[in-house]
C-alpha cells in the first residue's frame, strides 16, 4: 500500500491510542521474528490497519510485552500477538515485494537503481513470506497481471484498472476463517484497495505525466484529470461509504473505535489532503508511531 490509511490520533482516547500501538508493535515484532530485522522496514500504517481488521476478523488475540529494537532503552510495550497478526506480517512483506518490482519497471536504469538494491536485499525475505502464504502471492501476482495489461494499453477504462487492485488488496481477507466475517472483510477491503488506488492516480498526476508513465485518471480523462476533481472526489466518498458499509456487518469488539477513526476521519481527511495537493507536504512532515509516544500525540488535520 502507500501510506494514506492512518488514523486520526488526537481524535482516540489514550486506551485506544495504545491499542493502537500495540497492533503497531506487534506486527514490528511478528516481522521481524518471522522474516528477520529487514522486514521490519515495511512497518507502515497501511499494513497495521490490515493487521487490526485480520485480528479483530479472527476473534481471536494474544498480548506480550517487548522490548522496541529500535529505542532499547524504553520499558517494553504491549505487542499483539497470533496468528493473525503472522498472516498480516506475510502480507506486508508480499505487497511491499510486489511494489518494488512494480517501482523497477517504473523508472528507467540509473533512477531505478535503489529500486533495484532494495528489491535484492528483499528477494529472501519475500521467498520466505511467499512459502508461508502461496495462495495469496500468487493471487496478487495474478491481479497486477491484470493490471499491468491495462497499463500497457494505456486503458481508459478507470473502473476496471481500480477493479484489478482492489481484488488484490480484497485477498487478504482470505486469512479470515469465518465465511460471513471473511466476506464482508472482503468487501471493506475491496473498496480500501479501490479508493487507495484512486488517490495514488491523483497523487501521481503530475510526476505521471512527467516521465510519461500511465495514469489511470489521466488516461480516462484524456489529459483533463485536474478539470474532472468533482468526479473523483464524487467516486472515491462512494467507496469510503461502502467501506463503513462493510464495517458495520462486523463485530470487530474492542477495535470498533479504531477502525471507526480511520474510516470516518482519517481517511477522509487524508482524501481531502491529497486532492487539495497537501498530501506530500503532510506525509513526509508526520512521524510514525515508533518515532513517539502516543501519550498526548500531536494534533492531527
Amino acid at each position: 500500500m502507500f501510506g494514506y490509511v492512518r488514523p486520526a490520533l488526537d481524535r482516540l482516547s489514550q486506551e485506544q491510542r495504545d491499542a493502537y500501538q500495540s497492533a503497531y508493535c506487534g506486527l514490528c515484532h511478528a516481522l521481524g521474528k518471522r522474516h528477520g530485522w529487514l522486514a521490519r522496514l515495511t512497518l507502515q500504517y497501511d499494513f497495521t490497519f490490515l493487521a487490526i481488521l485480520l485480528t479483530a476478523g479472527a476473534g481471536e488475540e494474544g498480548h506480550e510485552c517487548q522490548k522496541c529494537p529500535i529505542h532499547p532503552l524504553r520499558r517494553p510495550r504491549d505487542c499483539v500477538t497470533g496468528a493473525a497478526i503472522n498472516a498480516a506480517a506475510d502480507q506486508s512483506v508480499i505487497l511491499t515485494w510486489h511494489k518494488l518490482s512494480d517501482d523497477v519497471e517504473d523508472h528507467g536504469f540509473f533512477t531505478g537503481l535503489p529500486y533495484r538494491f532494495a528489491r535484492f536485499l528483499f528477494r529472501r525475505t519475500y521467498r520466505k513470506a511467499a512459502q508461508a502464504q502461496p495462495e495469496f502471492d500468487q493471487q496478487v501476482q495474478e491481479g497486477l497481471a491484470r493490471l499491468k495489461e491495462l497499463e500497457e494499453s494505456n486503458s481508459p477504462q478507470l473502473d476496471r484498472a481500480a477493479d484489478a487492485f482492489a481484488k488484490i488488496l480484497a485477498c487478504s481477507a482470505q486469512a479470515v476463517e469465518r465465511e460471513n466475517v471473511r466476506r464482508a472483510l472482503e468487501q471493506l477491503l475491496y473498496h480500501l484497495g479501490r479508493w487507495v488506488y484512486l488517490m495514488d492516480g491523483w497523487d501521481d498526476l503530475d510526476e505521471d505525466k512527467k516521465r510519461g508513465r500511465y495514469n489511470p485518471l489521466d488516461a480516462r480523462f484524456q489529459g483533463q484529470a485536474r478539470e474532472n476533481r468533482e468526479y473523483l472526489e464524487t467516486t472515491s466518498t462512494h467507496s469510503l461509504r461502502l467501506m463503513g458499509s462493510a464495517e458495520g456487518l462486523l463485530e470487530l469488539g474492542d477495535w470498533t473505535p479504531i477502525v471507526e477513526n480511520i474510516l470516518y476521519i482519517g481517511l477522509p481527511s487524508v482524501q481531502s489532503a491529497v486532492l487539495d495537493g497537501r498530501w506530500k507536504e503532510m506525509r513526509d512532515t508526520r512521524r510514525k508511531p515508533h518515532e513517539r509516544s502516543l501519550r498526548g500525540a500531536g494534533r492531527q488535520p
